[in-house]
């Protein structure tokens, strides 16, 4: 961003649950990557549930603060029901078959309960549940929760500890991660078209030894090897397996790859010349105040894009960021802010800015800056989920190596790792981490 010193962190952002369970934050501590709170006992005790923060601010769309007590009302009963989510796990009986219906349902029945006996605040309860909702989508990667599967959702595991970011940004660990090994080891920028592999394949001019696998890259280049292990997003795996793998990848795991979810959960950076936050506003949260989860969202997403948006986190320190809040909207509408222009983001963002604080002359930012993660041709979104009519099974049919058959005396070609292969981590670094790690002693025993 042209006037902060600091960065902004397109892809991962935090530590998810920074504890002594998470080799992420365990290898960062190491290193001495961390800040001093990241450190603490507190911090890394602290039991979050994957979420960040309450709101310091809610905005409504009539350019109001909402009352704070009506906003941590609806997200506490949200979070209750969130939390009875769980519950279904290895039910033979499930009340719904996604997270949002059976959200939904719950949210019907408690209605006439909340929020006291006047229309008004009755209709606030619902448009920050509308919000929460919203919110989830984003943790889950998700366009919408009618998507994610209920049984298995309580299969995720959230560590313990306050979510933490890394002060020389998320690419200081794999630096240093790579610094331990020899120069050239890492080719960067080689593309891969198609690896194949359950073959006979010979470096020329050495007719002793045959490889099983070969990798052709798109620059012409072609690498021979005894394992390949595939980390490519399954976003990337369920627009391209077919044609990315010769011979193509057995039906098995091909329909995992098909039912899986895979979604988008992008960021909106923008930077300020002044900040029109408080100092100690950590999360600004965003709510459309005719909003209601038992209304179906307006499908016109040139119009209402803008409405995903779940709020603004405010970069910290501001002496190392500049004046910077960072946006996070998902799915459909995440996926069509991608087609605009950094014009019509940042005209649409101040729009949304001036209405919600209610200052029409707020002043618009003066830089933006988003990730597009839909349209990165090796991505095609962000991070999966586990989607109605698929199972954790499915995950591990996902990272299950290649050739399967035990009677096949060659060792293994293809290993599946990345966060979509991870059980209980999925979506995650650690869970990226954890699955790499764990191809890699997979090789060592053979």
């Amino acid at each position: 961003l042209p006037a902060a010193s600091g960065l902004a962190e397109i892809g991962a952002h935090w530590i998810h649950g920074p504890s002594p369970g998470n080799p992420v934050f365990r290898l960062a501590t190491r290193f001495g990557l961390l800040g001093p709170e990241a450190a603490r006992e507190e911090n890394q005790q602290a039991e979050v549930g994957g979420h960040p923060p309450l709101p310091s601010v809610t905005y409504g769309s009539s350019g109001r603060v909402l009352s704070p007590q009506a906003v941590s009302e609806a997200h506490d009963l949200f979070d209750t029901l969130l939390a009875s989510t769980r519950a279904f796990q290895g039910a033979a009986e499930l009340p719904a078959p996604s997270v949002g219906q059976y959200l939904r349902g719950e949210i019907a029945r408690r209605v006439p309960a909340l929020g006291g006996d006047t229309e008004d605040s009755q209709q606030l309860q619902l448009a920050v549940l509308a919000a929460c909702l919203k919110l989830e989508c984003c943790i889950s990667g998700t366009h919408s929760l009618d998507l994610v599967a209920l049984e298995p959702f309580g299969e995720y595991i959230c560590l313990p500890g306050l979510d933490c970011t890394f002060p020389g940004g998320y690419s200081s660990l794999p630096d240093r991660m790579l610094s331990a090994l020899p120069e050239g080891t890492v080719l960067l920028n080689k593309a891969v078209r198609t690896i194949r592999w359950r073959g006979a394949f010979r470096e020329e001019g050495d007719e002793a030894r045959d490889f099983p696998v070969r990798v052709e890259c798109e620059d012409g280049d072609a690498f021979l090897a005894d394992h390949v292990i595939v980390t490519v997003p399954l976003g990337f795996l369920k627009e391209r397996h077919q044609d990315f793998f010769q011979p193509p990848l057995p039906e098995r795991k091909a329909e995992a790859i098909r039912r899986l979810g895979f979604g988008t959960n992008n960021k909106i950076f923008l930077e300020f010349e002044q900040p029109f936050w408080e100092p100690q506003q950590q999360l600004l949260e965003v709510v459309w105040e005719d909003e209601s989860p038992l209304e179906e969202p307006s499908a016109d997403l040139e119009a209402n894009w803008f409405k995903k948006l779940i709020g603004f986190v405010v970069l910290q320190p501001p002496e190392q960021h500049g004046h910077v809040l960072c946006g996070f909207i998902a799915g459909k509408e995440s996926e069509y802010m991608e087609t605009l222009s950094d014009a019509e983001v940042l005209s649409t963002m101040t729009r949304v800015l001036r209405t919600l604080t209610g200052n029409a002359q707020l002043p618009a930012p003066r830089s933006v800056l988003r990730s597009q993660w839909h349209s990165a041709p090796y991505t095609r979104g962000s991070y999966s989920y586990v989607a109605v009519g698929s199972s954790g099974d499915d995950i591990d049919v996902l990272a299950q190596p290649l050739p399967e058959d035990p009677e096949d005396p060659r060792p293994l070609q293809l290993l599946f790792a990345g966060e979509a292969t991870h059980r209980t981590f999925y979506s995650t670094t650690h869970g990226a981490l954890l699955s790499g790690w764990r191809e890699a002693e997979r090789l060592n025993r053979l």
